[in-house]
C-alpha cells in the first residue's frame, strides 16, 4: 500500500488491447491529487513475452506498485507470489498483486465486484438455485461470492471438464457437497429448468471472444441473468435475455467495484466508486472500436 503522491501499475492479460482500465485508474487517481500511470501488458501485442514470471520481474524491477491480472493468468499468478490473502486463498484465483517491501502479495477483488454489482443490480434476485457458465478464474470468484452470500445450489457448467471438476470439488469441501454440482454445456437445458437466474463468468461475449457462452433459446420469463462481460457493454447474451423477458444486467458495475478495491489496496487511497461508474459509463458510451496501443514495461 502506498501513499506516494506518484503511482506506477498495470494490468497483465491476453486480449486486453481496448481496456478502459487506464483511464478509469488515471482519472481516480487524479481526483486523489496522484501523479499515477496505468500500463496495459498485453501478451497477444508482438513484442511481449507470453511469460508470466517474466512480466512480473520486469515490472517490479520498473518500480510498479503492483498489477491487476486477468484473463489467462488469474490462477498461474499464484505460483509467482509470496503470499495470498485469506479470500484469494479460498477462491484460489487472483486479480491484484501489491508489491510490499520486495514481497508480491495476491488479492482476489472479483468476488466482492460481483456481490456488490449483484447486490446494486438485482435486488431481491431470488438464489435457491443458480446455473453459472464458467470455471476459471472470474468463474472461481464468482461462484464463491454466490456461496458466501446465501446461494442455496450453484449449478457449474465449463466446457473444460478437468477445470469444471477442480472448482466443484474445492467449493464442495467449503461451502458443502450438497450446494455445488457439476455439468456439462449439453446438459444446461435441465438445469435451467429448476434454475432462479444465470451467471456468465466466462469471457464469451467479449470483443476478443465474441459469440454466446450458451443456446439463448434455453433462457426463458422468469429468470434473471448476469454477463460479467462489459466490452461490449451490451453483449448478445444480454440482447437476447432481455427480448425473452429475463431481467438482466451486464458487467460495468462488477467492473467499477471489482476497480475500486484493488485501487485503495495498490494506492491506499479510498475511491469514489459511483464517480468511477459513472466515468467508466462515458467511456464505453464514446468507444470508438478502435483499439489502443498497448503500454508495454520498459
Amino acid at each position: 500500500m502506498s501513499h506516494a503522491t506518484t503511482c506506477r501499475y498495470g494490468l497483465i492479460g491476453s486480449g486486453i488491447e481496448m481496456s478502459l482500465s487506464p483511464s478509469l485508474h488515471e482519472v481516480e487517481g487524479a481526483h486523489h491529487g496522484l501523479d499515477l500511470a496505468y500500463d496495459l501488458i498485453d501478451v497477444d501485442h508482438p513484442g511481449t513475452p507470453a511469460d508470466l514470471g517474466r512480466l512480473l520481474g520486469d515490472a517490479e524491477a520498473a518500480g510498479y506498485a503492483g498489477l491487476n491480472i486477468t484473463h489467462p493468468f488469474k490462477r498461474e499468478v499464484i505460483s509467482h507470489l509470496d503470499r495470498l490473502s485469506p479470500q484469494a486463498a479460498d477462491i484460489g484465483a487472483v486479480n491484484t498483486v501489491v508489491f510490499d517491501g520486495g514481497r508480491r502479495v495476491g488479492h482476489n477483488t472479483d468476488a466482492v465486484g460481483f456481490a456488490e454489482s449483484f447486490r446494486a443490480g438485482l435486488p431481491g434476485a431470488p438464489t435457491r438455485h443458480v446455473v453459472q457458465l464458467g470455471a476459471g478464474g472470474a468463474g472461481s470468484a464468482c461462484a464463491y461470492a454466490l456461496l458466501s452470500n446465501g446461494t442455496g445450489r450453484l449449478t457449474l457448467a465449463d466446457p473444460d471438464a478437468a477445470r469444471r471438476a477442480e472448482l466443484t470439488e474445492a467449493f464442495a469441501a467449503r461451502f458443502g457437497a450438497d450446494r455445488i454440482t457439476g455439468v456439462a454445456p449439453d446438459d444446461l437445458g435441465e438445469a435451467l429448468a429448476s434454475a432462479d437466474g444465470v451467471v456468465n463468468a466466462s469471457p464469451v461475449g467479449m470483443h476478443s471472444h465474441p459469440g454466446t457462452p450458451m443456446p439463448v433459446d434455453l433462457l426463458f420469463p422468469g429468470l434473471w441473468l448476469v454477463d460479467i462481460v462489459y466490452m461490449p457493454l451490451d453483449t448478445p447474451l444480454l440482447r437476447a435475455a432481455r427480448s425473452r423477458g429475463v431481467r438482466a444486467i451486464g458487467g460495468a458495475a462488477m467492473c467499477v467495484f471489482q476497480a475500486a478495491a484493488g485501487f485503495e489496496l495498490i494506492t491506499g487511497r479510498t475511491p469514489d466508486t459511483g464517480r468511477m461508474l459513472e466515468h467508466l459509463r462515458r467511456l464505453l458510451a464514446k468507444r470508438s472500436g478502435h483499439p489502443t496501443t498497448p503500454r508495454r514495461v520498459t
